[in-house]
């Protein structure tokens, strides 16, 4: 299995598309990376290069906080 940087918590940016009711994640400012679907509206952004986990994409992000809070 090849490793991977995961996430850390500095210099975290976010914006959420409340039409497409999707949250970016990024570790500093976007730049380009490869998309990795691991399921449930959930994608992880690397950079090929240097295999580092560059931001997350979560798809629906609104609609599951409201799911969870009507429980």
């Amino acid at each position: 299995m090849k490793s991977l940087k995961i996430l850390k918590k500095e210099n975290l940016n976010w914006e959420y598309d409340k039409e497409a009711d999707v949250l970016y994640i990024s570790v500093g400012e976007p730049r380009p990376a490869e998309g990795i679907d691991i399921g449930e509206g959930v994608i992880v952004r690397i950079d090929p290069k240097t295999k580092e986990v560059v931001g997350l994409t979560i798809i629906n992000f609104a609609r599951r906080i409201l799911e969870e809070v009507k429980g």
